[in-house]
């Protein structure tokens, strides 16, 4: 899984580590969407002004997940 994140209007595919599912309880039946919300959840910040969500780190906005 790899999460999709646009800078400077590039989108960038940046792979799932897991140090970023740290703190993420999986239970059996979690299905990709769920994990791609709860990791949207754990990485951005909203912002209501732009209806954009902010990855917290600072690399960009956050677009959504792709599977392989």
């Amino acid at each position: 899984m790899d999460i999709i994140i646009l800078n400077d209007g590039l989108y960038s595919l940046v792979p799932v580590t897991k140090s970023m599912l740290e703190g993420i309880t999986l239970v059996s039946g979690i299905d990709f969407y769920e994990l791609c919300d709860l990791l949207r959840l754990k990485l951005t910040e909203y912002h209501t002004e732009i209806n954009t969500y902010t990855m917290n780190n600072g690399i960009g906005n956050f677009y959504g997940c792709i599977g392989k």
